[in-house]
This record gives C-alpha cells, sequence and structure tokens, in this order.
C-alpha cells in the first residue's frame, strides 16, 4: 500500500514558499537594477524549476525515487525552456507595456505597488501551482502507467508551447508580416497554443502526483485548476484577446480558429 510522508511533505511546503519568495524578491532587486519589471515573466518558469530542485534536494529517501527523478526532471525542462525562451524575447526590449500600465495607475510608490502586485503575488502562485511537483515527491507506490501518461501529456504541452513560440517567432521575424495576424501552423488550429501547451504541462504533471497516491492528489487538485483559470479566465487568453481587439483580421481569424483547444479551422459562411 502507497505511504506518504506526511511530515516530510508538510516541512517541503515551508521549503518552496521561502524558495519561491527568494526567487522573487532577487528577481525584484535586478528589475530596480535594470529599471524594468518585465524581468519578473522570466523568473516565473525559473522559479518552478527551482522549486523542483528543491523539493527534490529535501524529499530524498522518503518516496519512490523514479518518480522523484521524472516530476522534476520535467518541471525543470519546462521552467528552464520557458524562462529562456521569454528572456530571449524580450531582449533589447523596454518596459512591458502591462507593467508600465500598473506602475501608472501605482498609488503611492510606483516600485513597492509593483513588489505586492506582481512579485509576491507570482511567487504565492508559483507555490501553490507547484503542488503537484512537491507532493510527487513524498508518495512511495512505483512509477506505474498514470505517471507515464502524465509524462506524455506534459510532452504534448511543451511541443504546442515550443513549437507554438518558434512558428510565431519566425512569422514576426518577416517584415512582410507587419500588422498581420498569425494564422499559420499549431496557430490555425488554436488562438492560444501556448497556453493549451501550459494547460497539458500542469495537468501531465498532476497526473504523476496521482500515482503517487490519493493524498498526493487530493492535496494538489488544486493546482491544475488554478493554472486553467489563470490561462482561460484570468491573466492569459482573457487579457490577450482583449489587446488583440480591433487590429485588423482579428474578427475573421477569431471566427474561424479555436479559441483554446486545437480543432480544425471552421469553415467561413
Amino acid at each position: 500500500m502507497s505511504q506518504f510522508a506526511w511530515a516530510g511533505f508538510g516541512a517541503n511546503l515551508g521549503w518552496a514558499a521561502a524558495t519561491a519568495l527568494a526567487l522573487m524578491l532577487a528577481t525584484f532587486a535586478v528589475a530596480l537594477v535594470k529599471g524594468v519589471h518585465r524581468v519578473v515573466d522570466v523568473a516565473w518558469g525559473a522559479a518552478f524549476a527551482a522549486v523542483a530542485l528543491v523539493s527534490f534536494a529535501a524529499s530524498a529517501g522518503a518516496g519512490d525515487p523514479d518518480r522523484r527523478a521524472l516530476v522534476t526532471a520535467l518541471t525543470v525542462v519546462w521552467g528552464l525552456r520557458l524562462a529562456v525562451h521569454i528572456g530571449r524575447r524580450g531582449r533589447g526590449h523596454g518596459e512591458d507595456p502591462r507593467y508600465a500600465e500598473l506602475m501608472a495607475r501605482a498609488p503611492g510608490h510606483p516600485n513597492l505597488y509593483a513588489l505586492r502586485k506582481v512579485y509576491l503575488v507570482q511567487g504565492a502562485l508559483v507555490w501553490l501551482v507547484s503542488l503537484p511537483v512537491q507532493a510527487a515527491q513524498y508518495g512511495s507506490a512505483p512509477l506505474s502507467v498514470l505517471s507515464w501518461a502524465g509524462a506524455a501529456l506534459w510532452a504534448a504541452g511543451v511541443f504546442f508551447e515550443a513549437v507554438g513560440d518558434a512558428q510565431l517567432a519566425r512569422f514576426k521575424a518577416d517584415p512582410a508580416h507587419r500588422g498581420q495576424i498569425m494564422d499559420r501552423g499549431l496557430w490555425s488550429l488554436t488562438r492560444h497554443p501556448n497556453y493549451f501547451g501550459d494547460f497539458c504541462v500542469w495537468w501531465g504533471l498532476f497526473l504523476v502526483a496521482c500515482d503517487a497516491g490519493f493524498q498526493a492528489a487530493a492535496v494538489s487538485v488544486v493546482s491544475p485548476l488554478v493554472m486553467s483559470l489563470l490561462l482561460i479566465k484570468g491573466s492569459g487568453k482573457r487579457l490577450l484577446e482583449k489587446h488583440m481587439e480591433g487590429r485588423p483580421g482579428w474578427e475573421a481569424y477569431a471566427a474561424r480558429t479555436s479559441g483554446f483547444l486545437p480543432l480544425p479551422p471552421r469553415r467561413r459562411g
């Protein structure tokens, strides 16, 4: 019967919170030096990788070693790929319009407002969303097909993220596409291949946690639910589409292309 190391998991919650907080405070210090807060987007993926590594180290001897290695590797690969991609994308650019707008309406000191509303909030979300990664470290049950199903779903998610990001980067790099809407490749199947990829990644990691036992699943199910809410109704799809409204070609693209799940383009009426 699978055993769940509750004491170790409880201590891990503290280590994960401290890791996320430390990384976000360090990123805030870097942002003050550079004069732009967009660096926090790079820290988002890196923070998940850091929490996974700290959890792996803290759980030595507490759970199945194969699952611990698997969930840690999956999280680190995803987090570092995302951090590197966002870092490259923002190189040479000024402040992100989202953060510029936030600073413009800040009551009191803008940087302290950004610390409260961006860095500390993102640190808390990293801690919460990473619960499957933490919980999967503390179940004693051996790997089963459920973990490999989770890894397969994770791989599908990384494919949509990485390929979608690469396709969009190539499209934007061509001056002939200036002012046009990207509607090719994966972007013809869903308006948000990168957000759909994130969705798959975190449900996949949750399946790996479920394989550690009922207790691990129960304490971490909030993670993929919160991530799904953020991607679809929060700061992901909803805000980006609000920003895209009114651009030439957007309405036609939105009418024929699925809003989230990849589907064949709808025929024009």
